[in-house]
Order: structure tokens, then sequence, then C-alpha cells
């Protein structure tokens, strides 16, 4: 293998070893949130699939690029290339949506009960599986048309096409190839656009609550309120980094439409920056939301929740003692998270109660 291959390959499995578990890891912890509480924040719900269509986009994506990048050859026939190129662009566009939805969310829940705010929470807030399921039904039913000239790589392709490793996927002539990168590329803007618009109002509205926050001693419910703040950031995180990598992406989409034929290095740049936002956000949402950090430290420590609280209690024990003892408040203080149940207190102080003998 050449040094481009060797550097291809790299770039492309380090995007799966980090993304695929990443992904799963949201999915399976959220999964398990539901079934044992019966219940689950719009918040979460909204990462639950954004994860489905990042761990997606990685599947049917990442994984052919790494396998071309080793020299593996002729893998998918005209029908499995339909079906690879629907499966990304469904999820890709998933993906933008999701996005999208989730900073406006974030936006409408901190904002004030007045006016318009307040037809939105009722609207939006209570409805965000209504909203995704018509997405699903708008991208699914959209992106047939774009795949239906798709076939295996052939060594005579038409003049305009756009070549996916494995995969050509023809137009009939510069018009329509054209019209199809403006119709996706505007319709990313207006989602893009509606996340940059949130995003901001929430920056403005993490700055005044903080600026308050400074003028006063205490609040009337800090916990709630940092918790919200967290989430807050968290959005902020995920669409700035969407934004960076779609300002690239496009970049690299809107030359490819200026020339007839695309040399397959910028290709494969363009595939590869469109592919991390599925790979490196679940490492923002993961360190971020605090019912991941607790499920994720005890992963990491490989070991029961009894012994890991019995080790690092010490970790806990200034916020214990503002706590008045009680390790459950001190645990949801530190993590920003007041949804313990009662039940799960209880297990919890009495972890503490019988380590501590």
């Amino acid at each position: 293998m050449d040094p481009q291959q060797i550097l291809k390959a790299t770039a492309f499995m380090l995007l799966m070893i980090i993304g695929i578990p990443g992904n799963l890891f949201i999915l399976v912890q959220f999964t398990y949130i539901r079934l044992k509480e019966r219940k689950l924040l719009s918040n979460n719900k909204i990462l639950t699939v954004l994860s489905f269509n990042n761990f997606l986009i990685i599947i049917a994506r990442v994984i052919p690029q790494t396998l071309d990048a080793i020299a593996v050859e002729n893998l998918l026939d005209d029908t499995e290339c339909k079906l690879v190129l629907y499966t990304y662009r469904v999820n890709r566009a998933m993906s933008i949506g999701v996005t999208s939805l989730l900073s406006c969310h974030q936006c409408i829940l901190i904002a004030p009960m007045t006016g318009m705010w307040v037809y939105l929470k009722q609207k939006v807030l209570k409805n965000p599986t209504i909203i995704i399921l018509f997405f699903w039904i708008m991208n699914l039913s959209t992106y047939p048309v774009f795949v239906m000239n798709a076939h295996a790589r052939k060594n005579i392709s038409a003049a305009y096409a756009l070549h996916v490793i494995y995969c050509d996927a023809e137009f009939l002539n510069q018009i329509s190839y054209i019209a199809n990168g403006v119709f996706y590329t505007v319709r990313d803007l207006i989602f893009v656009t509606l996340m940059i618009g949130a995003s901001s109002y929430i920056v403005l509205t993490l700055f005044n609550h903080e600026k308050s926050m400074r003028k006063m001693k205490s609040l009337n419910n800090p916990q709630r309120r940092s918790a919200i703040d967290k989430a807050s950031r968290t959005v902020f995180l995920l669409v700035a980094l969407y934004v960076l990598l779609f300002g690239l992406d496009n970049s690299l989409w809107i030359y490819t439409l200026t020339v007839p034929k695309v040399e397959t290095e910028i290709n494969d740049i363009r595939i590869f920056v469109a592919c991390c936002y599925a790979a490196l956000s679940p490492i923002l949402v993961i360190t971020t939301n605090p019912k991941l950090q607790i499920s994720f430290l005890y992963l990491y420590k490989r070991r029961p929740f009894q012994n890991m609280l019995s080790s690092d209690v010490n970790v806990y024990c200034i916020t214990t003692q503002q706590n008045n003892g009680n390790l459950c408040s001190a645990l949801q203080t530190v993590f920003d998270d007041g949804k313990f149940s009662a039940n799960t207190c209880s297990k919890i102080n009495n972890i503490a109660k019988t380590s501590a003998r």
C-alpha cells in the first residue's frame, strides 16, 4: 500500500473506532434508562435518534471507505450500492434535521413563558416524537429518486456522476447534476440557519444567566438551573461542531459541482469531513450528559457500583457534608441531575452506610 492509502485507511479506521462504540453506548444506555425508569427526557430522546442516525452513517459510508482503502475490490453490486447510498443519504439528512431540532428544542426550553414562546413550548416541547417521525417520512420519501441511477462502479461512467467508492450515481446532464447539488445544499442551509439562530439565543441566555448569578448569592432552584445550563452548553457545542464541519463539507461539495470530473482525493476528503460529526458528536454527548457520565464511569471502572462508591466515596465527601450526609443528594449535585428516584436514592445511601462500617 502506498502512503496515501495508508493515511486514508488510518483516518477512516479512527472514525470507526471512535464512532461505532460511542453511538452504540448512547443507544444502549438511553434504551436501558427508558425501560428501567419508564420515561426519557425529550432532549435524551432526540439524542437517541441522533446516535442511531450517526451509527448508520458510519456503517453505510465509513466502513466501505475503510475497506476500499485497504484494497478490497468489487465489494458491492448494483442493488447493494442503491441500499448503501440510500441509507447514507437518509441518515445524513436525518442527522442535520435532528441536530437542528435539538438546538431549537433547547432554545424553546430556556425561553421565558411569554407570547410566542408559550405556543412553541406547547407544540414543540410536547411533540418531539411527531416532529422526528415527520423528518423520517420526508427523507425516506425524498431519496429513492436519487438512488435510482446508482450502480456498482464500472470502467466507463457517465460524464456527470457522483463517484462514491464502489458506486456511481449518474445524472442525465449537467443541469440535473447541478440542480441536485443546489437542492440539497439549500435544504442543509435552512437547517443550519435554524441551528445558528437557536444557538445564538442559547449563548445570549447563558451569558445573561451567568451575569445574574454573579449578582445573586442564591437561586430558587440552582440544581435545576445548572442542569438546564449544562444541557444548553451541550447543544451549543454540538451545533458549533456541525456548523464547522458543514462549512468544510459544503465548500468541497460546491467545488465538485463546478467540475465535470472530481478527483478521488477531493471526494475522499469531503466524505471524511462529512462523517466526522457522526463519529465525534458522541464524545461531546457522553462527556456532558449526567446520566451517561455515571454509566460511563461504571463501565470504565469495570466493577459494581457498590465497589465504586466504596473506594471513591471520598470524591464526594465535601459535597456529602454539604447535603447533610445524604450521598444521593451529593451525587445529584455533582452531576447536576435531580432525576434519581426515591428507591434509587435509598439504595445509594444504604451502600454508603455499608461501606462506611
